[in-house]
């Protein structure tokens, strides 16, 4: 998977989950749908998925960081001559 994609997902998917978890809107939509039994097991989950979310974003996020780097030491020592 390319590391921008990687980067959006992570980021995309810890935005949906902290919206979930720090907003009444999955509430709702369980009551509303009939499962607001359900909501007491929330934190089980949404916290969980919180932190691997934010998790990958960071693992995509220092990878990229790394490949810059790798790419700027193996062209230093090259002389380009016209």
């Amino acid at each position: 998977m390319n590391q921008k994609h990687l980067m959006v997902f992570g980021l995309a998917g810890a935005a949906l989950t902290a919206l979930c978890c720090f907003t009444p809107i999955l509430v709702e939509l369980l009551g509303l749908v009939g499962l607001g039994a359900a909501i007491g097991y929330l934190d089980y989950v949404l916290l969980p998925a919180l932190a691997a979310f934010l998790g990958l974003a960071i693992y995509s996020f220092s990878r990229r960081n790394q490949e810059g780097s790798s790419l700027c030491c193996e062209n230093k020592g090259k002389i380009r001559r016209k």
